[in-house]
Parts: C-alpha cells; structure tokens; sequence
C-alpha cells in the first residue's frame, strides 16, 4: 500500500523553494528531502565530495537515479510574477492596485510586494491568495504525478 502525501507538507516545501536547492518527494515513504544543488551536481557528475559529505550525495545519487523520487516544483516551474500580478487584478481600490502593479515591475519583486502590501494593509490577504495559488500547483502536480494526498 503507497502512503497517502500530505498535501500541506508539499505546499510548504513548493513556498519554501529557493535556488540553491531542490527538493523531492519519496513516492515509497512520503518523505520530502531537500538537496544543495551542489550535491546534486557531484551526484551527477560523480565528482570527490568533502569528508561528512558522501552520504548526502549518495542519497541524491538515489533520488535523481530511482523511480522512487518526483522532483517537486521549484521557483521555475512556479510564476511567481503571474501570482502577484493576478493578486493585484483582484485589488478593487484603483490607487492600491496601481500602487502594487508598480511594485512587481522588474527584478526584486517579490521583496517590493511583501513591503507593499503590508504598507497598505493587505498582508493578509497577499498571503491567503499566494497559499491558494500555491496550493493549486500542488494540486495540479501531484495529480499529473498519479500520487494520491490528503488533507487542506
């Protein structure tokens, strides 16, 4: 019998995602474990690893070998720029939306947004469009994935 995933626990790891790791899910266990994209590499490449290193690469050698692991969605499968611009859509106030529309424009937009929005008061609401448009992905990935979830 597979595990059934929980599907917080993918959304977490989707809105934690940073570029200098990957994370993946274990279809067998359920368990999600993350990787430097450095041992990534050496996992790849084979290359010599410092000392205390080697099994951190040998199970990235596993997850990147075996069928056993998906690889979850990182920053670049996720369009961080179309969340916060259909977030601004959803603004009904003309001055706060183009006043956030103005803080997406261009590279450092996901930093401008969060000041933005807890400026005009709608941190929460920036938070609780993100996790559903997080959700969503998630959603989306493990059904293409055919790997069965529960929860939120």
């Amino acid at each position: 019998m597979e595990p059934i995933i929980c599907l917080k626990d993918v959304i977490g790891e989707i809105a934690r995602g940073n570029e200098e790791q990957r994370a993946f899910l274990n279809i067998g266990t359920g368990r999600i474990v993350t990787f430097s994209r450095d041992s990534l590499d050496a996992a790849e490449l084979g290359s010599a690893v410092r000392a205390g290193e080697e099994a951190m690469v040998r199970e990235a050698g596993v997850a990147l070998n075996s069928g056993d692991y998906r690889e979850l969605p990182d920053q670049f499968d996720i369009d961080d720029c179309s969340i916060m611009r259909r977030f601004c859509q959803t603004v009904e106030n003309d001055e706060l939306r183009r006043g956030l529309l103005r803080s997406i424009q261009g590279r450092g937009a996901s930093m401008r947004i969060r000041s933005t929005v807890e400026a005009f008061g709608v941190a929460e609401a920036w938070s609780a469009f993100r996790d559903k448009a997080l959700r969503a992905i998630a959603i989306d990935w493990l059904e293409k994935q055919e790997i069965s979830y529960a929860g939120e």
